[in-house]
């Protein structure tokens, strides 16, 4: 399969990726649509696949607003007007083909593309009275726009899985040699051993659905799903259940001829050819599904979100339980209250000095208003005022006295501080909790970093550029990282219950 997409896009600079994809598609009998200005060698693309098969029946017409269901379906047969039939000779046309190309098809009429609907999804051509299969295993359309929406074109339109970007070439050094060279043949000279051959196609349509997708696929998939709701309003892409089920084809086929029995994070990443609708949403669905796929690791088979509740709650329960929430003041209950005692005696500037002796109450200490202290029987002592001033100081006047009084209340265990008297099997109990979790975090760890080892070049794949799959690699070190994070938080858990 390498050397076959090496032949087919000889000499097509830029256009590796584009020929390997919609060779893929052809290879699993998905439609694929071409989209980029004029002269970006979109029908030089679908010749070129062709040549990949043996010997295929092939046509190719490029539409305009003239066309006729004649010139893509077949001439109306004369001899059977005159028996009374309506049948058209479809030999050469796009009912007897097994490849089509059909260059600005949005501009055709909608006679052409309502007969073009049924035969591109059902496989079939109705033929006046009779019924005929049609033995198209690929059509590769292109235009240099998309259908515009209420134009009746939408269900069309998601019959084309694969949908590719074909633009100007852009690094000089291709372009000199486009320019020194001459003009790209349309067709190659594929050895036999490496054409498809019709039984070997027939064959594959079997095989590749052996491939089974991987839980890192699924989730990759899911987390597009979500993405593409959460900005719907904004990128208005609407992907229809059909449309899902061919692109998983798409990536057990890639799987399949990368030789893997199960899909990867690189055969996931074909998304980006098959999600899209307009051009102002193909760069951002993109991005979507590189970003599903950076964020899809190994599947562990434990739920970490679980396990991150369990940690928080741990954390929040250690805490609670082993370490002072607040400042531990040194108080007393009186008549159920706790209360600050304080003694002090006001200066009354030469006559007899005031001894006072005060309950403050606990519940004051945050506040900032102004309020009576109580005197050791439980009344309050309307003549003395207290007014804390945030900082823990409590400020103490008399109604008979110019002299001030401030006390700062003793704190026994500051905020933070560890408990003395914590029960011990307690204690116990919650270390061997987040050991536990340590433990199963280590595990998952270790798996990930085993299925690290040699990944990327599992992930090398022959329709997806190596800069992509890179993508995934980065996901899965950044995966390992946060692991890493979660083990380190566990050991911090850990020292808390020492």
């Amino acid at each position: 399969m390498e050397k076959l997409i090496s032949v087919v896009s000889d000499g097509m600079y830029e256009r590796e990726e584009i020929i390997a994809v919609a060779l893929l598609g052809a290879l699993c009998g998905q439609n694929t649509f071409l989209y980029g200005p004029p002269g970006t060698a979109k029908s030089l693309i679908s010749r070129r696949i062709a040549c990949a098969f043996a010997k295929p029946a092939y046509f190719e017409y490029l539409m305009n607003r003239f066309s006729t269901p004649e010139d893509v379906f077949g001439p109306v047969s004369i001899k059977a007007l005159k028996e009374d039939q309506y049948l058209r000779k479809t030999q050469n046309y796009l009912p007897k083909a097994e490849f089509a190309f059909l260059d600005e098809i949005w501009k055709s009429s909608p006679a052409i593309l309502n007969t073009l609907l049924t035969l591109i999804n059902e496989r079939i051509f109705r033929n006046g009275e009779s019924i005929e299969p049609a033995p198209l295993k690929a059509l590769i359309a292109a235009s240099n726009e998309t259908p515009e929406a209420n134009q009746g074109l939408d269900a069309l339109y998601d019959r084309f899985i694969v949908r590719l970007m074909a633009g100007p070439i852009e690094q000089t050094a291709h372009f000199d040699r486009l320019l020194s060279s001459r003009p790209t043949a349309a067709e190659v000279a594929i050895a036999a051993d490496l054409v498809v051959k019709p039984e070997e196609w027939s064959h594959w349509q079997d095989q590749l659905h052996t491939v089974q997708l991987s839980v890192e696929t699924l989730t990759i998939i899911h987390l597009i799903r979500e993405a593409l709701a959460e900005h719907y309003a904004e990128l208005q892409v609407y992907v229809s259940d059909r449309r899902w089920q061919r692109a998983a084809i798409l990536m057990k086929a890639a799987a399949f001829f990368n030789g893997r029995s199960e899909t990867n994070h690189s055969d996931a990443l074909l998304l980006r050819h098959c999600l899209w609708t307009q051009e102002q949403n193909r760069e951002a669905v993109s991005a979507i599904v590189e970003q599903a796929v950076k964020e899809t690791g190994f599947d562990s088979g434990i739920n970490l979100a679980q396990i991150d509740r369990e940690k928080e709650a741990l954390d929040k329960e250690i805490n609670k339980e082993l370490f002072c929430s607040a400042d531990i003041y040194k108080t007393e209950k009186v008549n159920g209250i706790e209360v600050f005692t304080f003694n002090g005696v006001f200066d009354e500037g030469g006559y007899t000095p005031r001894n006072v002796n005060l309950l403050i109450p606990l519940g004051n200490i945050k506040k900032k208003d102004k309020f009576h202290p109580l005197h050791l029987n439980g009344n309050e002592l309307d003549k003395i005022t207290c007014e804390f001033d945030g900082q823990g100081v409590c400020k103490i006047s008399h109604c008979h006295s110019n002299d001030t009084l401030f006390f700062k209340p003793t704190i026994l265990f500051h905020k933070g501080d560890k408990k003395t008297d914590v029960n011990e099997r307690l204690i116990t109990s919650l270390a061997k909790s987040v050991s536990d979790i340590r433990e199963q975090l280590l595990t998952i760890l270790n798996k990930v970093e085993s299925q690290h080892q040699g990944y990327e070049t599992k992930l090398a794949s022959l329709f997806v550029a190596g800069e992509k799959s890179a993508i995934a690699i980065q996901g899965i070190t950044e995966q390992i990282e946060r692991l890493k994070m979660r083990i380190k938080d566990c050991e911090r858990l850990e020292a808390l219950c020492q």
